[in-house]
């Protein structure tokens, strides 16, 4: 294996399409591919009746959908690992790349049109300060 693809989900179709180009890119690569769900906030909530309650946390939501999209990849030829990160995204996907060494990010190219492409959009802040190689894969509707 020669590195870590990292790739950011957040639950969307456009996200998912990242992260099928992601896996198509780790069997290319001979690389292991992880995947990331950022959460920016401590949300806490306890369900339950009587003496059995549950706890939900916005990390335990997140890393739900990365765990959803990891196991929806039937990756048989790719080693594919999955977590939360704390964080904006692209910080969180900045964050995680360089705790794995990671040897590229994918991100989609959503809300890299008009006015969210001057302003700013995950893939733009990811390319600008990622500490690896930057895939943006194509996935709006075409």
């Amino acid at each position: 294996m020669t590195g870590i693809i990292v790739v950011g989900v957040d639950g969307s179709e456009t996200a998912m399409r990242a992260a099928q180009t992601a896996k198509g890119l780790a069997a290319s690569l001979g690389a292991g591919l992880h995947v990331v769900t950022a959460f920016d906030t401590d949300r806490t909530e306890v369900f339950g009746s009587g003496s059995d309650q549950f706890i939900l946390t916005d990390a335990d939501l997140a890393e739900r959908v990365a765990r959803d999209v990891a196991r929806s990849l039937n990756a048989t030829d790719v080693t594919v690992t999955y977590s939360a990160a704390r964080g904006k995204p692209a910080e969180a996907l900045i964050t995680e790349a360089g705790r794995l060494d990671a040897r590229m990010i994918v991100v989609g190219n959503r809300r890299m049109r008009g006015l969210g492409r001057v302003l700013g959009s995950v893939a733009n802040s990811v390319a600008h300060n990622a500490p690896c190689d930057v895939y943006i894969a194509k996935t709006d509707e075409a």
